[in-house]
């Protein structure tokens, strides 16, 4: 019997004319799509907004995780909020999303508990590096010795997602073996970093100035890894990038398969 696959896509929460909304980028939901090959569920923020109130008992999110064969955490303009690995904000005049962090929080848990395939990107990187224990560089152009890992906000998209520096592959990593080289080319598109290491990850890949750029979950069940870098766009004009979804695809399929058999 065959089955659609099923990844959850958790949504970030924004203020579009004073209201509150809850959004993710279109690139990742094609990645998910045709990449990933799985149908794209959009998981809301279900901690208490504006104008909500958390939801209650009715609704076990463990019970809606379980049905899923797939979670991809995608990137944002919002940040972690800092509390969450022990600091104050340096940086209040960029945004944080903190129904985005409650939502997310759960779901990293029970994604690895429940053995379900996770992908992170750019803040979903970050979440799961802060999940693990680890703390970020609230501005890693401001760090030594760091350089500005920033896209260039006077450039048009198509040159703001261009690869513009190299990432070391560790060769014990899931990266290395998907791509069977030692270094290759990424975009940057970010602010902050990895300062910390959460515990039980597994350094993936370093870009040239030392700053972590992927890692994996060491010991984990399923398919478990994060990029600080997009991937997602244009993923089938780059063989890297692309390989990244299609691995995950596979372990969702697997997932998806097992699940049937059940």
């Amino acid at each position: 019997m065959n089955s659609i696959p099923f990844i959850g896509i958790p949504v970030d929460v924004k203020q579009l004319e004073g209201k509150p909304f809850h959004t993710v980028g279109e690139k990742y939901i094609n990645a998910v799509a045709h990449g990933a090959n799985g149908f794209p569920l959009l998981i809301p923020a279900i901690s208490q907004g504006e104008q909500i109130e958390a939801l209650d008992s009715r609704f076990d999110i463990k019970t809606v995780i379980q049905q899923f064969d797939g979670i991809f955490l995608p990137g944002s303009v919002a940040n972690v909020d800092p509390a969450r690995y022990g600091q104050s904000q340096q940086t209040p005049d960029l945004p944080t999303d903190i129904q985005r962090d409650e939502t997310t929080f759960q779901i990293i848990q029970l994604a690895l508990e429940l053995g379900i395939p996770l992908l992170g990107v750019c803040r979903g990187f970050q979440e799961m590096n802060v999940f693990f224990g680890g703390t970020l560089h609230q501005e890693v152009h401001n760090v030594g010795p760091y350089f500005d890992h920033r896209e260039d906000q006077t450039q048009s998209q198509e040159v703001q997602y261009q690869p513009v520096h190299d990432i070391h592959l560790n060769p014990e990593g899931i990266l290395s073996k998907l791509s069977g080289v030692d270094t290759v080319m990424v975009n940057s598109i970010h602010g902050q970093g990895i300062d910390h290491l959460g515990e039980g990850l597994l350094v993936e890949a370093t870009a040239p100035d030392g700053l972590i750029e992927a890692f994996s979950v060491k010991n984990s069940k399923a398919f478990a890894l994060a990029v600080q870098w997009h991937p997602e766009w244009k993923f089938t004009e780059n063989l890297f990038y692309e390989s990244i979804f299609k691995a995950f695809g596979d372990a969702v399929q697997k997932r998806n398969q097992k699940r049937l058999q059940k």
